[in-house]
């Protein structure tokens, strides 16, 4: 069994992770809040605001997996992004608590699943049919990752080793299935592991060295490759 298939791990990295972006957030002043986020496109009150309205969405899988009465994350793409939108343009209280609010009830369904219900099978908003144990390990991405982009302080070594381990094998298997993935060798120097990406058949491999947490950075588009030397192959858009 994988970590990320591991709910004792999970639901811990979950709940921690939530107290980080909480931490992160409460650095902020509320004229903070309108400034610019490391996501292109996003202040940081859609930062925060996505973090409530995916809360609620994964809130939408406990259900699922509790009840059995299919409740998809998303009605669609462009409900999503409205949803964001609109979270965005509430007033700072109001997105603080939301956040904080919408985190303690997916918490709580996450708390009340039984075991017929973490065996159950639900959807994920790309459409891909996950197990329910997969649920906290989209929260663990989703705190964890969008507190380094509310760019207050946030860094990627404060990740759990652990974690940082789970998210290369779940990210770097997830690009190398994409046709213009780049053949690329990661090779932590706090690890004894390396992480290959690309086809195994390629040739050219490149080598790419550093503490895993900075190489998980790469690999999920926030930290560029200039940060490895000259000449670092560009890799598809992870998610």
């Amino acid at each position: 069994m994988s970590a990320r298939d591991d709910r004792t791990a999970t639901v811990a990295w979950m709940r921690q992770g939530t107290g980080y972006f909480r931490t992160r957030l409460d650095t902020l002043t509320d004229a903070d809040l309108r400034d610019p986020s490391r996501l292109p496109g996003w202040s940081r009150a859609h930062v925060i605001g996505h973090i409530a309205r995916n809360a609620e969405a994964l809130g939408r899988l406990a259900h699922w997996a509790r009840t059995g009465i299919e409740t998809p994350m998303y009605a669609d793409r462009e409900q999503r992004a409205a949803d964001i939108a609109r979270s965005a343009a509430q007033p700072a209280a109001v997105l603080r608590s939301e956040a904080v609010a919408t985190a303690e009830l997916l918490d709580q369904a996450l708390d009340n699943l039984e075991e017929t219900g973490w065996s159950a099978t639900v959807r994920s908003a790309m459409g891909r049919q996950i197990p329910a144990t997969d649920i906290p390990w989209l929260r663990v991405r989703e705190v964890w990752l969008h507190a380094i982009d509310l760019d207050a302080g946030a860094r990627f070594a404060d990740l759990p080793p652990g974690l940082i381990d789970t998210l290369l094998t779940d990210v770097v298997a997830a690009l190398s299935v994409k046709p213009d993935c780049p053949p690329v060798t990661l090779a932590p120097t706090d690890r004894e592991n390396e992480w290959r990406l690309g086809s195994a058949a390629a040739e050219g491999v490149r080598i790419l060295t550093g503490p895993a947490a900075e190489l998980a950075g790469w690999v999920t588009g926030r930290i560029a490759g200039s940060a490895f030397g000259d000449g670092i192959p560009e890799l598809p858009t992870w998610l």
